[in-house]
């Protein structure tokens, strides 16, 4: 005997799963629209006013005793931003340039060299500052603040701020002589 009795009726999925499921695809997409714009707009540019932002500092490469530097007050002083990591060779060809780029101008004053750890962990980090005898004020760069700022397409970067905040150049690569540095230091001190 065969059943000739109506299939049972399928069951949908509820209204209420549908607009979560709904809402989730949206935001998704929303999140990837802001991704990919990002991403358009490539690194900061010269001309552009920088943010306020907060580095903190490895114990031992600290600027006047402060474990943090407020990019605020460096506001009178040419800043340079170098993001390095321990694992990137290519910051190895720069880092003893940078070095006695720094150990030139601290004494003036007027430039300050910072730093920005990306992507790394202090321990590997401290053995790559003493390698190359770094001096100047590093820090991690927690959670990819600062370079998510800045938008760096990966390391080593290095960013020249003028006396008024302003980024004026922008080095995406290592730099290959000393002169390079100076270079664009001496522009944003005359």
């Amino acid at each position: 005997m065969t059943d000739t009795s109506p299939p049972a009726p399928r069951r949908g999925v509820p209204l209420w799963a549908q607009i979560i499921i709904w809402v989730f695809l949206v935001g998704l997409l929303a999140i990837v629209a802001l991704g990919l714009r990002r991403a358009q707009q490539g690194t900061v540019q010269p001309g552009q006013a920088i943010d306020n932002f907060t580095l903190p500092l490895y114990s031992g490469y600290e600027l006047d005793g402060k474990s943090e530097i407020q990019f605020d007050d460096l506001r009178g002083k040419v800043v340079v931003i170098n993001f390095w990591a321990s694992w990137c060779k290519p910051c190895e060809q720069e880092a003893a340039e940078l070095q006695q780029a720094w150990t030139e101008y601290e004494p003036t004053g007027e430039v300050l060299f910072l730093g920005a750890d990306y992507v790394d962990t202090e321990p590997e980090a401290r053995v790559y500052l003493k390698k190359f005898g770094v001096t100047y004020p590093n820090g991690p760069d927690l959670a990819t603040r600062i370079s998510q700022y800045f938008r760096i397409k990966g390391v080593p970067e290095t960013y020249f701020i003028d006396k008024e905040g302003v980024l004026q150049y922008v080095q995406i690569g290592p730099f290959t002589s000393l002169e390079q540095i100076r270079a664009q230091i001496d522009t944003l001190l005359e």
